[in-house]
């Protein structure tokens, strides 16, 4: 390992994967970056890995209008002979009140107005057209885009990966970070379990574990844990062409090219605020009873596999990126559940703004310093 860097990314998910890369591309050619364990071995790994752009604050719809744009090319960008499972099934988001269905269609108004046209409300006829199988009892409607979907989150990361060693990044796996050092303003040392890096750059993509990073510079990061979990059947029958979300349930769900059908479940009351990544019976029975709740024709299919992960949840489940007060150390963390769609197009801007001191899109809005002014930016579509 390297013991000097122009800049250290810490988190070797999506996101710091995809910072890597940018900072070599924008012309970095020292980067390095530190995983505790593997490749997409964290959230990336454990996520449903969907992508839309049905969000219902404006930054966010502004980064999925673009976000996605870079994922629908990315293969080419970075030189991916393998297929990256990119679904463009939609996304249908149920509503099972006239409340939620107005927020709904509040959500497809704005995205309308920032030129994500392909946003529209369905009746519980058309939902049904699309997904026949479905149970549409108690559904008032919902919102519908065509080009959302999802993908395959380590085909994503390890493409990332792969460009960034092309270009020049250091990666280290199973390096773990011990303790950060400021040897004077916007001078590190990074100490870790393979030695030290001295570096004036910084990048926290470490998720759940970055608030304890953050710690160990003086900053209070309000990042915490939330167990999610999710569950795979066996392989059936395609029939299920988009993404299915229902915040009445909490649940979402979706049909992977390989015919398994992958459903988690958010229960944010229950699920342990820690650092707990086991997977639990109570889980799984609730879950099979909301599954055969949705698709009660296919009740017999068989579970093969179940598995846990862990959101990095703030205050308002909104992510908190950019600089901080901290010369030379920068957030990207607290993606509160959807932060793999966002890892392309946040790699991109962390990348500009560390290298040119500014970036396109007005993420600044996400900056740390909103929780002690209370600016919060609540993001209503979150699952």
């Amino acid at each position: 390992m390297k013991n000097t860097a122009q800049a250290v990314v810490i988190g070797g998910g999506v996101h710091g994967c995809s910072v890597a890369y940018n900072l070599a591309r924008k012309g970095m050619r020292d980067v390095v970056l530190l995983e505790k364990d593997y490749i997409a071995s964290g959230a990336t790994g454990r996520c449903a890995a969907g992508i839309r752009h049905q969000f219902g604050t404006e930054i966010n719809c502004l980064l999925m209008k673009e976000g996605m744009e870079i994922l629908e090319n990315l293969d080419e960008e970075l030189g991916w002979d393998r297929s990256l499972e990119i679904t463009h099934g939609g996304y249908i988001w149920l509503a099972y009140s006239e409340s939620q269905a107005e927020q709904l269609r509040q959500n497809i108004k704005l995205q309308n107005s920032l030129g994500i046209e392909d946003s529209r409300f369905l009746s519980p006829e058309e939902i049904k057209d699309i997904v026949p199988k479905l149970n549409i009892e108690g559904v008032v409607g919902g919102s519908f885009n065509p080009r959302d979907g999802h993908a395959n989150p380590f085909q994503v990361t390890y493409a990332y990966a792969a460009a960034a060693r092309k270009l020049g990044v250091d990666i280290n796996t199973y390096t773990e970070v011990t303790g950060i050092e400021i040897l004077s303003p916007g001078n590190f040392r990074v100490r870790t379990t393979a030695g030290t890096i001295d570096t004036p750059v910084i990048v926290n993509c470490a998720g759940v574990y970055g608030r304890r990073l953050s710690a160990m510079v003086g900053l209070d990061v309000p990042v915490y844990p939330e167990r999610h979990q999710i569950f795979v059947t066996e392989p059936v029958e395609y029939f299920l062409p988009c993404m299915v979300l229902s915040s009445q349930h909490g649940t979402y769900f979706k049909q992977n090219p390989n015919g398994t059908i992958l459903m988690g479940v958010g229960d944010p009351e229950h699920e342990p605020k820690e650092f707990n990544t086991d997977a639990s019976w109570r889980f799984l029975e609730d879950a099979v009873k909301k599954f055969v709740f949705h698709l009660p024709a296919i009740k017999n299919v068989r579970i093969v596999r179940h598995w846990a992960g862990l959101y990095d949840m703030t205050p308002d489940s909104q992510a908190i990126i950019g600089a901080t007060p901290v010369e030379g150390f920068y957030l990207d963390l607290g993606w509160s559940g959807h932060g793999f769609q966002m890892g392309p197009i946040i790699g991109l801007l962390l990348a500009e703004l560390i290298t040119e001191g500014k970036c396109h899109l007005p993420i600044e809005i996400l900056n740390l310093h909103r929780y002690e002014t209370g600016e919060l930016v609540y993001e209503p579509a979150c699952v």
